[in-house]
């Protein structure tokens, strides 16, 4: 296995990518393609990175506004971030990606999945949001914070580095289509099977919610994982990557989209 990191250009925004290659993968494995969440960057999927290398090759980058890539010149809806990606995809020339996204993330994955099926075989929803009962800024900035007590340390250092170097002004433009976007209606419309796996001690991801979301999608499971919190994939990737790898492995056929 190898890794490589390039730039490219896409719309005029330059993208760093982190790629993996597995090269005793078999020929079909899958791509995985991780989608970080809003004020972060890809670094905190390195640990789910790892422990799934192994399974096929992946790639990770800083969506615009966040990590390593410039803001863009504009507010950006879910709808803008989940194109972008998928422009990404063409860009590589990847299709029937294992779509992995966490937290706002999720939003990115679940729109790309809604709006061009064919660029994605599975997704995968890790702490989803936002759950329509809380809604409001004031809501979702207390789960965070209640949840952050009982994070790891070094991943609260890199959680905390990052939304820094976002800054608040992008954060809360961002936060705004966060709140408003309606993940639940949107997975009714994904063709490809869903898993949402959430830290069974999450706060932002509630275990109600998180079955409401997997009850929506035409094909969806639910997988929660020990007394982690929101950043499971982070605490236990490697019980999160067993959890991805079997779902993958079942080839659980797509479905048709509910009316």
């Amino acid at each position: 296995m190898n890794d490589r990191n390039s730039v490219i250009v896409v719309d005029g925004q330059p993208v760093t990518l982190w790629r993996t290659f597995a090269r005793d993968a078999a020929a079909e494995a899958p791509t995985f393609v991780m989608v970080h969440g809003i004020g972060v960057s890809h670094r905190y999927f390195r640990p789910l990175r790892d422990a799934i290398r192994g399974a096929g090759d992946t790639l990770t980058f800083d969506l615009p506004g966040f990590g390593a890539s410039p803001k863009p010149g504009r507010p950006w809806s879910v709808e803008d971030y989940a194109a972008f990606i998928g422009r990404i995809l063409d860009e590589l020339g990847l299709a029937e990606v294992v779509l992995i996204g966490h937290s706002m993330g999720a939003q990115f994955a679940t729109e790309l999945a809604v709006a061009r099926p064919a660029l994605v075989s599975h997704v995968v929803l890790i702490g989803p949001v936002t759950d329509p009962k809380r809604a409001t800024a004031v809501q979702q900035g207390l789960a965070l914070a209640r949840d952050s007590l009982k994070e790891p340390a070094s991943g609260n250092v890199l959680i905390f580095a990052d939304y820094i170097r976002s800054g608040i002004r992008w954060y809360l433009t961002t936060l705004a289509p966060m709140l408003d976007y309606r993940t639940d209606l949107a997975l009714r419309r994904v063709v490809a099977p869903v898993l949402v796996i959430r830290g069974g001690s999450d706060p932002v991801a509630s275990a109600g919610w998180c079955a409401v979301l997997a009850s929506q999608a035409s094909v969806g499971s639910l997988v929660e994982i020990g007394d982690r919190r929101h950043l499971v994939q982070y605490s236990a990737p490697g019980e999160t990557a067993k959890a991805i790898s079997e779902f993958v492995a079942r080839r659980v056929p797509t479905a048709n989209p509910r009316a």
